[in-house]
């Protein structure tokens, strides 16, 4: 054994002490979620629930005029958000943490080892990138640890931006932990070199394009899979409905049906562009590995399958009658596209795009 090969064997094993290691720090921090919804006060559930069932409209709030030590400081009243005219007007809800002082405590726990176990694999997907000496995105289990790193990296980016989605972080959590448990066990593939197709400046730009467009739509289905929820929950409000405890407890905090449908709409939409080019210069690579740009692979088919059926879901969202549920329902068949393609198509199907097993 040469030392290369020695010293290429054992920064993958550490690549896969890492990705355990990372994996219990995500469980601890989904514990840590489930912690912030569980002991956040319920005392300011009530607010979307008082919005809906306080009849007629009354005037907006007044802008408020303190004085701080001579200086006029203005307190912007509190925002109502709107889906379109005539729907219902319900602010969003405090949060995973319920207002609560203490919810919130664990919640700032819950990110903080959210962005420990995201460093500790984001070592990991380096440290196997540094024992095959190319891009990590050889095989299902290399693109599944590099998935579940971006798409925790668009979350931590999201609240680096003062965005409140911060309800997004059990179910993200809880679906990195599957993902990494499905690659540690099932999916892994020994390091090894690519076949002579993959070497190619196209493999960084296709995939890793691949992989950021699969977090973003990720991140607005888990949108729209809440939006449904929430809008239920609100439809059952408005017309004198009594929901269960937990079901008020939970979907209270989140943001109002209208905020969920406008942020999935907008991850959706601003992705859509980078998905177009992810197939164009899928397109290019197989021109210059196979001579033909466009043969009908399973693989490709079902990317351009996704492809429209994210088209549908924008032209729904812009056309009359299509809006709400009916789009969101075609986002998520969307969605299941992706994955279908992912891991129904590399798994269970034959075609040019496979490779190492899995």
């Amino acid at each position: 054994m040469t030392l290369a090969t020695a010293t290429n064997e054992h920064l993958a094993n550490v690549s896969n002490t890492l990705i355990y290691s990372a994996m219990a720090v995500y469980t601890l921090a989904f514990f840590a979620y489930i912690a912030e919804w569980i002991f956040g006060s319920r005392s300011k559930v009530s607010r979307t629930a008082a919005a809906l069932t306080a009849g007629p409209k009354t005037a907006a709030p007044a802008v408020t005029v303190k004085s701080a030590g001579g200086t006029a400081v203005l307190e912007r009243p509190q925002v109502v958000t709107r889906s379109a005219t005539g729907s219902r007007d319900v602010p969003d809800g405090p949060g995973a943490h319920g207002g609560d002082a203490q919810g919130d405590l664990y919640g700032r726990i819950a990110v903080s080892l959210t962005v420990v176990a995201w460093a500790v694999a984001t070592a990991g997907v380096v440290a196997r990138a540094l024992s095959v000496q190319r891009a990590p995105w050889g095989n299902m289990y290399e693109f599944s640890i590099t998935f579940s790193t971006v798409a925790v990296t668009v979350y931590l980016a999201f609240l680096l931006a003062k965005k409140n989605i911060r309800w997004l972080g059990l179910p993200l959590v809880a679906t990195v932990l599957l993902d990494l448990g499905l690659a540690v066990t099932v999916l892994y593939t020994a390091s090894d070199q690519l076949v002579p197709a993959l070497h190619s400046y196209w493999l960084y730009i296709h995939v890793s394009t691949a992989i950021l467009c699969g977090a973003i739509f990720y991140v607005g289905a888990v949108g729209t899979l809440m939006y449904l929820f929430k809008d239920s929950y609100e439809n059952k409000l408005a017309t004198g409905g009594r929901p269960g405890r937990f079901a008020t407890s939970v979907l209270e905090r989140l943001p109002s049906a209208a905020s969920l449908d406008k942020f999935s709409y907008r991850v959706n939409a601003a992705v859509f562009p980078l998905w177009t080019f992810t197939i164009i210069a899928g397109a290019i690579w197989a021109g210059d590995a196979w001579g033909r740009y466009w043969g009908w692979d399973p693989k490709e088919t079902w990317a351009f399958i996704t492809w429209v059926a994210y088209a549908c879901y924008l032209h729904a969202r812009a056309t009359a009658g299509w809006k709400g549920r009916k789009a969101a329902y075609i986002a998520l068949i969307a969605f299941a596209c992706f994955l279908f393609n992912y891991y129904g198509v590399n798994i269970f199907v034959s075609g040019k795009h496979s490779y190492a097993g899995v």
